[in-house]
Formats: C-alpha cells, sequence, structure tokens
C-alpha cells in the first residue's frame, strides 16, 4: 500500500492510558507469545489502579471523555482477540472492581480457535452468544477484522474487505454500531487507517507505537503475566517517556 498523505492528529492525550490485554486464563498450556494473564493477576493489576485512584473503563468510553479533558483518572482497558476466556474469567474480576472494558473481536472466527498463534495456543474464541453477553453486560464490542491478518501487508482490496466486512457482521450480531477497531499486531500503513475512517468507524487503536498520533492509531501497551503492580507502574513510565519523544521528535 501507498503511503500518501499521513492522517490528522486529534486533541487527544501524547501519552494515553490504554492497556491492552489478550487471554485471562488460569490455563498452564503453551504460551509462546506471552498472551495469557492469570485472572488472579488482573485482579492484583486493576486492584493497583484503584489504589492509584484510577478507574478502568471501556476504549470508547475513555476517548470520548479524553476529548472533552476528563480522561485524567480513566484507564483503557482493552482485550484483543475475543477469547472466550473474557466471558468466563475477565468478566467476573471486572464486575469486582466496578469497572468495564473493550473486546476486540476477529468477527470471521466466531466459536473457532486462535489459529494464527504459533507454538500450540489455540484458545477457544468467543460464540455469538458470547459476544452478546459482552455488550449486554456493559462492556464494548469492537472489531479485529475478520480472520487476524497483517493489514498493512496484504493487498489493498483485501485489507479493505476485512476492515469492512467484519464491522457488518459485528453489527448485524449486536443490532448496534461498533465504532471501535484494533490492528492485529498492530500492524497498519496510512492507507490502512484510511481504510478504518472510511469503514465508518469512530477510532482504532495500535500498539506500543507512537510515531503517528491520532484518533486512528491510539497508542496502547501491552500488559501480561509478569505485570505485577511494580513493574505495571514502570510500563506506565515508560509509555509515557516514550510518548514524549515521539512527541519531540515530530
Amino acid at each position: 500500500m501507498g503511503t500518501g498523505t499521513p492522517p490528522k492528529t486529534t486533541g487527544l492525550p501524547r501519552a494515553p492510558r490504554v492497556l491492552m490485554y489478550h487471554s485471562i486464563s488460569p490455563s498452564t498450556g503453551p504460551d509462546p507469545d506471552f498472551l495469557r494473564v492469570h485472572p488472579d493477576l488482573l485482579d492484583r493489576q486493576l486492584r493497583y489502579l484503584r489504589r492509584r485512584g484510577l478507574r478502568g473503563v471501556s476504549a470508547g468510553e475513555w476517548l470520548h471523555a479524553a476529548e472533552r479533558g476528563g480522561a485524567g483518572r480513566l484507564v483503557a482497558l482493552t482485550f484483543d482477540d475475543g477469547y472466550r476466556d473474557f466471558v468466563e474469567h475477565a468478566m467476573p474480576v471486572l464486575d469486582r472492581h466496578g469497572m468495564t472494558a473493550s473486546a476486540y473481536v476477529v468477527a470471521g472466527k466466531l466459536s473457532g480457535t486462535s489459529d494464527w498463534v504459533s507454538g500450540g495456543f489455540r484458545e477457544p474464541l468467543m460464540s455469538a452468544d458470547d459476544v452478546r453477553a459482552v455488550a449486554a453486560a456493559g462492556h464494548e464490542v469492537g472489531s479485529h477484522t475478520c480472520t487476524h491478518v497483517k493489514l498493512a501487508h496484504v493487498p489493498p482490496e483485501e485489507a479493505t474487505a476485512q476492515i469492512a466486512e467484519s464491522r457488518r457482521i459485528l453489527e448485524d450480531l449486536l443490532q448496534r454500531p461498533v465504532p471501535g477497531f484494533a490492528y492485529p499486531y498492530g500492524s497498519f500503513s496510512d492507507d490502512v487507517v484510511r481504510a478504518v475512517e472510511a469503514a465508518g468507524y469512530d477510532y482504532a487503536l495500535a500498539t506500543d507505537d507512537h510515531t503517528r498520533p491520532g484518533r486512528f492509531t491510539i497508542a496502547r501497551f501491552y500488559v501480561g503475566q509478569r505485570d505485577l503492580p511494580l513493574r505495571l507502574e514502570a510500563k506506565f513510565v515508560r509509555h509515557r517517556l516514550r510518548a514524549l519523544s515521539g512527541a519531540a521528535a515530530s
């Protein structure tokens, strides 16, 4: 894909407090990419946020508060891939702390498994009923493409189809708008960003990439099983420093 004109930035915070999770499970099976966090550790992490006076919310809620200048005590909690364990293990912990989150679903693999992950990490994904239950519980459902492809590495027509069709599937399923998108693998280009905007999404999440800040390239940082509260605090600091360094370079 070509580069063209970079997407416009917004007035969002330069160092957004947006955390990126994947699987929440007590499983001890293969996890070569460190995608799994034990529910007990998630509980500790959320208690740490509360001690800091922070509240976890969906990315959509965080975004709209940030645009009004009111996200100072909010943290966006985001969960990629749509693992079924979000329903089984993450939602009870979130409910216990009075927090909400966003789950980004691979819309073409409902009731399937995470067959794109290497090393035997084949975890069950949400069914259609699970997705409805997530939304009914007050959490945000967003799109993560149809089949979890690297959008910047596929032909433009495939990227456009993956972006638009996944939104259509989820909106048909939920009978409500699906405003949020997360780039699989954090893979995007300027053309991909424009395709996301053209598909009607309200925002999109990247990974730990501060090179092109904006509403459709919101930076997040990864949270994993080794992130005890002290390490999580260090990640907040590093995330902020990387964002400020990016701002100075731009």
